[in-house]
């Protein structure tokens, strides 16, 4: 028999109300409201204990199959007599708030992610952090800050994460302890467990927003200012190929999915991703994603098969989510053969870097090329690279955008249109600074006004707010 939680007395569940809480919303693109926690159930052990020992005796009760056909409002309000019974049977002291947030806390156990499920409904989180079962952490606003939330134990966690891979149809185990997954609304996943995570399971969860961002939303981030923004359509409906280049969690996946928002409805586009997490609006998009290798080490299908696959398929522009490795070779190869506009991104801290790692890339291909050849593709292929950045106050800009004019000699040629100049540090350490164009005007202007894509007269203005 578990212990007491608190001086209530067991009669006060006679007072539960009928109707049961809803953890989701009809609409899915609506965030559900968060049931209040208290927190001496957030932190009580003899809680987190009854939550498992109760989570078994309902399993016992239900078909699983009878499980997943109801919704998270039918299942709370089925199982919320046995949750009532089970707790009075126990002699178990929780008032009416405690019990409805041990319903839908099973609820969440038996239909979603358990504990996370709290911070995966709240829009104001980008990242979820599990460091083993005791600890969580969130990124709001740029910023790190711990939790409440916790696993009963190794195991709990361990249920979590299965149920997270086996939906994309993937695994987790000693022998494949690394793999990247996603969740149904496409936000990333990334877990290490035993061997290679020493002290336990380690997840780590780049969540996306219902709704998606688009060039003009991020002008209100001040990520970017209204010139940029103009600069950038123009690239995409004039079909410029772009690299997006940026640390973890700069933004690159999100400026993506931006620019994405400017291609035409009559263009079919085909992505290609390790983990699918692209939210592209148009009507006329193929997803590809890769495969790890089965058990027996096979099966794998790497990047650069679905690339050479996806020149099969009758695209106007190819959309990498993140270029490794080989595969970039034939994405080059792909925009400079007739699918310009093609876009990708990768890990970089610079411009001029994201150009040198792109030629490691190509070099890992084993392509019997010189250097001066490879810097040639990569010139020819590529329009331009914005690279984005996240500062030290936790805000994301747009740092730069550069053109890729050419080859002088042996050297790729860049000119850089548009930068960010950090000017200081303000009150609570945020980053002061401001947009400035560098005066130069991008070579694919006249290109783009025959397109009818004129650019305004002061865009390029150094002198002009931007």
């Amino acid at each position: 028999m578990l212990g007491r939680f608190s001086s209530r007395t067991v009669q006060a569940v006679d007072a539960l109300p009928t109707a049961p809480v809803p953890l989701r919303p009809a609409d899915p693109g609506e965030a559900r409201p968060l049931q209040p926690q208290p927190p001496q159930l957030q932190q009580s052990d003899q809680y987190l204990k009854l939550k498992v020992e109760l989570h078994h005796h309902l399993i016992d009760r239900f078909n699983l199959t009878v499980i997943e056909q109801l919704n998270a409002a039918q299942l709370q309000e089925q199982i919320r007599p046995i949750v009532r019974d089970y707790v009075r049977e126990h002699a178990v002291a929780l008032n009416a708030s405690e019990i409805d947030t041990l319903v839908s806390e099973t609820a969440d156990e038996m239909l979603g992610l358990g504990p996370l499920e709290p911070l995966l409904a709240d829009d104001s989180i980008s990242d979820i952090l599990i460091n083993t079962h005791r600890s969580v952490y969130i990124e709001r606003e740029g910023k790190l800050e711990p939790t409440a939330v916790r696993f009963s134990d190794e195991a709990h966690l361990m249920r979590i994460i299965n149920k997270i891979v086996a939906g994309v149809g993937r695994r987790v185990d000693e022998s494949s302890p690394m793999v990247d997954a996603r969740l149904p609304d496409g936000s990333r996943v990334n877990v290490a467990i035993r061997p290679v995570s020493i002290d336990g399971p380690l997840v780590s969860i780049r969540k996306f927003a219902r709704r998606p961002y688009t060039l003009e939303r991020l002008v209100s981030f001040n990520s970017i200012r209204p010139a940029m923004v103009d600069l950038l359509r123009i690239a995409v409906q004039s079909k410029q190929s772009i690299l997006v280049s940026g640390g973890t969690g700069s933004g690159k996946t999100t400026l993506l999915n931006a620019l994405s928002n400017h291609i035409s409805e009559r263009e079919r586009l085909i992505t290609i991703e390790d983990a699918a997490e692209l939210q592209l609006q148009q009507p006329h998009v193929g997803r590809l994603e890769t495969r790890p290798p089965n058990v027996e080490g096979k099966g794998e299908i790497r990047q650069r098969e679905l690339v050479k696959n996806a020149l099969r398929m009758r695209p106007d522009r190819i959309i990498v989510g993140e270029v490794r490795g080989e595969e970039a070779f034939d994405m080059l190869q792909a925009m400079n053969t007739g699918h310009e506009g093609s876009m990708t991104t990768i890990h970089a801290n610079s411009p001029r870097d994201a150009l040198s790692r792109l030629e490691q890339m190509i070099g890992m291909a084993g392509m019997p090329m010189s250097q001066e050849s490879i810097r040639g593709q990569v010139a020819s292929a590529i329009d331009l690279v914005v690279q984005t950045q996240r500062l030290s106050d936790g805000g994301r800009r747009i740092v730069s955008i550069a053109e890729i004019t050419g080859m002088e000699g042996n050297v790729v040629q860049m000119q850089e249109i548009y930068r960010f100049v950090r000017t200081g540090t303000g009150q609570g350490g945020a980053v002061e600074g401001a947009f400035r164009a560098t005066g130069v005007r991008p070579r694919f202007a006249a290109e783009a006004e025959a397109l009818g894509l004129p650019f305004a007269a002061d865009a390029f203005n150094p002198q002009a707010a931007l």
